[in-house]
């Protein structure tokens, strides 16, 4: 594995000094650069874990950290252990010992087992550059926690990630929430993570949030959440091109000679714009590319050879098809606006459901115009089921929009999110 040290750049550090941070550091700013202040935070921590303390992150410092940024650990039990002296000494409380392990027999623990101890800090975190590898832990860490979710892998992008989706809930009324089609916008799939840590935790404390009965919510609903449906773009923007990429010598071509991913990547690895690849008025987004000055793979509206081309697309419509979902939520940034419409297939109840989506938010119910308006996910589900889909354009400013405009997003959705699952 990398090691990290004084100099070192990127969303790995950034990550490293996000979990300091959270179990009591002081790394100094979140900002993916390990200076000096980094250095000292990683020393303290490895002299207050029996570790070489030499300020540098290497495999056996990387793995006493991980432990945190998953938010769990593997105990195995020893003779006279009681869950409150376990709790104590991982800082966590009883409770949330035995919501992750259910069966356990709080006073006939086993000597020799094994039992999963989450810390008493949160799994998400929401200051940090959103990559994949950080959604791969943070689901693993929200699993082990809160076992009575459902994770799952709904398909594989082009190069082969997982296209994960989680499920809350077991009641017959079905929606279906996703985030990151477009790279850029990263933002989106953070928002659904935390919602679905907050939303679990809510579920686990038997508490409501926000006025709403979560319990009630977890009976009556199953909310699907894809929060990642454009990972190989992502990494792109957020990790840069690497020269193990397929399209390597393509994708330079595609961004303009550019290797700088960063600001204006848009598309999956193949250079097409996943909410202009369904089956929904493709032929228009099509012959629209030519005005936006589209001829061929790049970095934004390039609508690809054929509707569905690309697996992520195809997973997408794969899973909607497999569920019978009475409304969809596709999140994108930026605008602070909720579309709603796909032509006079927009069912009737559409307006009624947005202007609600609407008055929770404080975001407009508006119109798209122009390439927007052709093949996008929640035009196609429109399309195919004549049932609400809405597309929301979370925050404001040029994508991508900035972690620290994270807190006010999420209190913006938080809401909405839950009436979507009720309404």
């Amino acid at each position: 594995m990398p090691v990290y040290r004084l100099g070192s750049r990127g969303t790995e550090v950034m990550e490293i000094q996000a979990v300091l941070s959270k179990i009591g550091y002081n790394p100094g700013p979140i900002d993916g650069v390990y200076g000096r202040q980094t250095e000292e935070a990683v020393r303290q921590f490895q002299r207050d874990n029996g570790l070489t303390a030499d300020g540098i992150v290497g495999p056996a410092t990387y793995n006493a950290l991980e432990r945190f940024m998953l938010g769990y650990d593997v105990y195995t039990i020893r003779p006279g252990d009681t869950l409150y002296d376990i709790a104590r000494r991982y800082y966590t409380q009883v409770y949330k010992i035995i919501v992750a392990n259910p069966g356990i027999e709080p006073f006939a623990l086993i000597p020799g087992s094994t039992i999963i101890v989450p810390y008493g800090i949160d799994v998400v975190d929401t200051n940090i550059n959103y990559t994949y590898e950080i959604l791969r832990k943070d689901l693993d860490g929200l699993k082990a926690r809160y076992p009575f979710i459902t994770v799952g892998v709904a398909g594989k992008s082009v190069l082969g990630r997982n296209l994960y989706y989680i499920r809350l809930g077991t009641g017959p009324n079905q929606v279906f929430y996703n985030g990151s089609h477009h790279a850029l916008e990263w933002i989106t799939t953070p928002l659904l993570m935390k919602f679905t840590e907050n939303f679990a935790k809510a579920y686990s404390e038997g508490r409501s949030i926000g006025g709403y009965n979560i319990a009630d919510i977890w009976n009556r609903s199953s909310i699907y959440i894809m929060p990642m449906v454009n990972p190989d773009g992502i990494d792109l923007v957020l990790n840069g091109l690497k020269r193990s990429n397929p399209f390597y010598n393509d994708l330079i071509k595609w961004n303009k000679g550019s290797t700088d991913f960063s600001q204006n990547w848009q598309a999956n690895t193949r250079g097409v714009d996943l909410n202009h690849n369904y089956n929904a008025s493709w032929e228009l987004s099509k012959q629209a590319e030519a005005s936006y000055g589209v001829f061929g793979p790049g970095p934004t509206r390039y609508s690809g050879p054929f509707p569905e081309s690309e697996p992520e697309t195809k997973t997408v419509v794969n899973f909607t098809r497999s569920h019978n979902f009475r409304l969809v939520l596709a999140y994108h940034s930026q605008g602070e606006v909720i579309y709603w419409q796909y032509g006079a297939l927009t069912p009737p109840e559409a307006r009624r459901i947005g202007n609600l989506f609407s008055q929770v938010s404080g975001y407009a119910l508006s119109e798209t115009t122009g390439i927007t308006s052709y093949s996008g996910y929640k035009d196609w589900f429109i399309q195919e089921y004549r049932r609400p889909g809405y597309t929301i354009e979370v925050g404001r400013g040029r994508n991508p929009l900035p972690i620290s405009q994270f807190n006010k997003i999420y209190r913006d959705n938080e809401e909405l999110l839950l009436l979507a699952a009720v309404i």
